[in-house]
């Protein structure tokens, strides 16, 4: 699929999504809709979190009620890892002109309308991650795996 300027379209999406073992668990959440979605574009696979330095599997983090610091499950400040995962997987998705991502919904990294609440217990709330909120910011349209 081409774009209106003729050129193909250029993409960033979240790792797991396309079946990379990259998730806190250590597996992967393939999205059989967006590998059909993708087809036919230029995709730069990301990973945030692994990005950024945390190893795969991980403890489970989540962004903490004043959305800047997150916590993982142990009480590990890890909000540096998270802030420079996202930097770089912003810097690769500018870099090979990116205007759009697909992004794992409820991830601290990548949710781009709902992440868990902070309290480990499962909930969510209206949110974004770190890396949604930076690309939204620098122009990159992002929308979610559904």
């Amino acid at each position: 699929m081409k774009t209106i300027s003729g050129r193909i379209e250029v993409i960033a999406v979240s790792a797991c999504l396309l079946g990379i073992a990259s998730t806190y668990r250590g597996d992967n959440n393939l999205s059989l809709h967006t590998i059909e979605k993708i087809k036919g574009k230029i995709v730069f696979p990301v990973c945030p979190e692994a990005m950024g330095g945390l190893p795969t599997p991980r403890i489970p983090s989540e962004i903490q009620n004043d959305g800047i610091t997150v916590l993982a499950k142990d009480k590990t400040d890890v909000t540096a890892f998270f802030q420079r995962g996202a930097s770089i997987a912003l810097d690769i998705a500018v870099l090979n002109g990116c205007h759009k991502a697909i992004m794992k919904e409820n991830s601290p990294s990548c949710g781009s309308g709902y992440v868990y609440d902070g309290t480990f217990s499962g909930k969510l709330i209206k949110g974004k991650g770190y890396a949604c909120r930076i690309f939204q910011k620098s122009g990159i349209d992002v929308e979610n795996e559904k």
